[in-house]
């Protein structure tokens, strides 16, 4: 079956706005707003979901993942989208669906600059972006919190209020969005500097103001100076084994035809005018680079690219697999994974890295798909896990007003707001079962170690 190609959106008439949000306080009848309180129950074993992963990823790089997997339950969470997918397909799910991010978990919220070289904060990771129930992230979100707050060793109250927080701030600011022009809703942004002023704390201000500065300084002039070293009179990538590995000379060789069409094919998926930027640069080096937790096995790449006059650019490319969601949601419409993540970004995101685009990589009678971006490019990230509780509660919220931005620039703001309502039962209910689901997330990070105590699962220790 051949996918559909760049599926046309819905419009809706303005005019039809207070019907639209009447249609969503209706749908209250069939899925009750009290009903997002349910934990799922009776599922298999967590670990066959995991170890299923596991199949087609670098199997030498199996084991790092499940070392990173086995440091906390926050870190064991980043990793089972896959688990929760099938979690909450087994709870009660509404029909309002829109672009969502599939993983939508605090450590999966940064800043990093946009093409005016301004910070701003929005989601950072849409490996897993389909057309989903809107409530799928939220939840995501929030039981990611009530997780983090856990390991932090919050007082209950304390991880209940932040969980909360992030909820009502995606309600509030989804009806504050909804009465916004879509012209309007596409121009607006969070900008990292605001918010920091914003803080009353001067603790939390030194902080945050810390990460901005770090964040300003990430480009690809320091990422020539961490990763690379002078080797017969040219910048080539340092390898690290097993985080940093250069490439065979054999892929890595610009004259390679596999490579010629794989970049071509990339630069085809971009604007005239940022294929024009990128003609001043060539390919020097390539380099497979473990990223994160949930990543670690996949194919992720780095280029380093240098213009005539040796300035450096630092591209990656990350494999690009079905979504999480797949399997409950409906098939991608796009006949490539990459395209699939990279237009779904471009939905949810305010601003995008201007060399977003993606590309198919034939070798070996192999075919994979991957999707480009920039390596470093202003990114920055908040730790939770240094976080005191009120600077949580307040970083909670923002997480949660963002992702609300992200839901209201794909889908229907009118009609999900009429759903939830302007009082706190959506909030409370999904208070109440990420304190459920985070029961089962310590429950599944104590069987998966056991399973790595038993020999079940090989585990190495990297970080």
């Amino acid at each position: 079956m051949v996918k559909k190609k760049n599926p046309i959106p819905e419009f809706h008439h303005a005019a039809a706005a207070r019907a639209r949000r009447e249609d969503g306080q209706d749908r209250r009848a069939i899925v009750p707003l009290e009903s997002h309180a349910t934990v799922p129950s009776g599922r298999d074993d967590a670990m066959d979901i995991i170890t299923a992963q596991d199949q087609t990823r670098l199997p030498e790089l199996v084991p790092i993942r499940h070392g990173r997997m086995s440091l906390s339950p926050f870190t064991f969470y980043r990793a089972t989208a896959a688990v929760m997918a099938a979690d909450l397909a087994r709870t009660p799910t509404t029909d309002l669906t829109l672009q969502i991010c599939g993983d939508a978990h605090l450590s999966n919220f940064g800043v990093f600059s946009g093409p005016d070289r301004r910070l701003v904060f929005d989601l950072n990771d849409f490996d897993e972006t389909l057309t989903g129930p809107f409530e799928w992230d939220v939840k995501r979100l929030a039981a990611s919190i009530t997780v983090a707050g856990r390991h932090n060793d919050f007082k209950e109250k304390e991880i209940r209020r932040a969980t909360r927080s992030a909820v009502t701030a995606y309600r509030e600011g989804l009806e504050r969005l909804s009465h916004i022009a879509p012209l309007a809703l596409n121009y607006i942004r969070v900008e990292i500097e605001p918010v920091i002023q914003a803080l009353k704390d001067p603790t939390m201000r030194k902080r945050a103001d810390k990460v901005s500065q770090k964040a300003q300084l990430r480009d690809s002039i320091a990422a020539v100076g961490k990763l690379t070293e002078i080797v017969n009179g040219r910048h080539q990538i340092v390898s690290r084994p097993p985080l940093i590995i250069r490439l065979d000379e054999q892929l890595a060789a610009t004259g390679s035809q596999e490579i010629q069409d794989f970049f071509g094919s990339y630069l085809s998926t971009l604007p005239h005018h940022r294929q024009h930027l990128l003609s001043h640069y060539a390919v020097v080096d390539v380099a497979h680079k473990i990223v994160g937790v949930g990543s670690v096995g996949t194919r992720c790449m780095i280029v380093l690219l240098e213009s005539g006059d040796g300035h450096p650019l630092f591209l990656q490319f990350k494999e690009a697999g079905p979504s999480v969601l797949e399997p409950y949601c409906g098939e991608s419409p796009y006949s490539e994974h990459g395209e699939r993540v990279v237009q779904g970004q471009r939905l949810m995101q305010t601003t995008g890295d201007i060399f977003l685009g993606w590309s198919q990589l034939h070798r070996e009678g192999q075919t994979t798909d991957f999707y480009f971006r920039q390596l470093w490019d202003g990114k920055g990230s908040f730790d939770p896990e240094g976080m005191r509780p009120a600077g949580f509660e307040i970083y909670a919220a923002v997480c949660g007003d963002t992702l609300a931005l992200a839901h209201a620039r794909s889908g229907d703001a009118s009609m999900i707001s009429g759903y939830l309502g302007t009082d706190t039962t959506f909030d409370d209910a999904v208070t109440d079962f990420s304190s459920g689901y985070a029961d089962i997330i310590e429950a599944d990070h104590g069987v998966h170690a056991a399973a790595i105590a038993s020999g079940r699962i090989e585990a190495i220790r990297d970080i």
